[in-house]
């Protein structure tokens, strides 16, 4: 799918580290952002973005903060943005796997994980597969299952709905409106909002839709608390979709210094400045 863009529109983007791709053997090629600090001993840092982004729509509003501090690389996981593309069904081990592969590909010898919403799934599941290459874990807006309640799993049955409505000829007008609603009058990302819809329709459908459902299975009850890293959390106390109870179950776990954003679950965009403080606060508090 694309987004239609006006003849003669200028279509307007923030900063964005430079891009690479790099086919992981046996897996296919993965896009991903790489930001080299000057400081050869800078801490680098891993970006895993949520369900339905990218790591450009998840983690722009934070990268130039970021960037003045730490190296970092940005993955496009499978099927979201210019993520691997796959026929095989999106399964969260093999999408930790993908980015595990990455970091050794480029010789790196541990990161500090950014997860946010899905992409702390990946992250624990990343540092339980492979320790060795995670020196600390950074949460944010996720949580420790999603599915201890007989309601939550029957909210994840309805996933499969997903699929028409992504294919639907109207999706890109209805993209625009709900971007534009989410974010007010006079937000300081509106100028992105033409670049922001181009950027969701990049969106594999199939891979969305299996996404949720591996999603939906994951339980890290049985093995967070015993993950034995430096852990942060930030918590969006006005999430609708995942629960702040679920958050804290989460930064307990992993017993999380705590960093609470008084916004809802798209706090990268609808509060840009203080979720870029709040990652980068988070990041210091692991690395010391």
């Amino acid at each position: 799918m694309s987004v239609p863009i006006s003849a003669g529109a200028t279509l307007v983007m923030p900063w964005l580290p430079p891009g690479h791709t790099m086919v992981l053997p046996g897996r296919g090629e993965v896009f991903y952002r790489y930001h080299r600090h000057a400081n050869p001993a800078a801490p680098t840092l891993l970006l895993l973005h949520g369900w339905t982004a990218s790591a450009d729509l998840q983690f722009f509003t934070a990268y130039e903060a970021l960037a003045e501090h730490y190296s970092f690389v940005a993955i496009d996981h499978r099927g979201h943005g210019r993520g691997l593309r796959s026929p095989a069904k999106f399964d969260l081990v093999e999408v930790a796997d993908d980015a595990a592969l990455l970091v050794q590909s480029l010789g790196l010898a541990e990161v500090v994980t950014v997860g946010y919403s899905m992409g702390g799934p990946i992250s624990l599941l990343l540092t339980q597969r492979h320790p060795q290459l995670v020196r600390a874990l950074v949460v944010q807006a996720t949580a420790l299952e999603w599915r201890a309640k007989w309601y939550e799993r029957l909210e994840w049955k309805t996933v499969h709905v997903m699929g028409p409505m992504l294919r639907s000829s109207m999706f890109p007008r209805w993209m625009r409106w709900g971007i534009r609603r989410l974010l007010g009058p006079n937000h300081p990302l509106e100028q992105y909002v033409p670049w922001l819809a181009c950027e969701l329709s990049r969106n594999d459908t199939f891979s969305l839709v299996h996404a949720g459902q591996s999603l939906s299975r994951y339980d890290a009850r049985v093995f967070a608390s015993a993950l034995g890293k430096p852990a942060a959390s930030m918590v969006t106390t006005r999430d609708r979709l995942v629960k702040p109870r679920k958050q804290r179950a989460l930064a307990d776990a992993l017993n999380a210094f705590v960093v609470e954003v008084p916004d809802d679950h798209l706090a990268s965009w609808t509060s840009p400045d203080a979720f870029a403080k709040a990652t980068v606060q988070l990041v210091q508090h692991v690395v010391g």
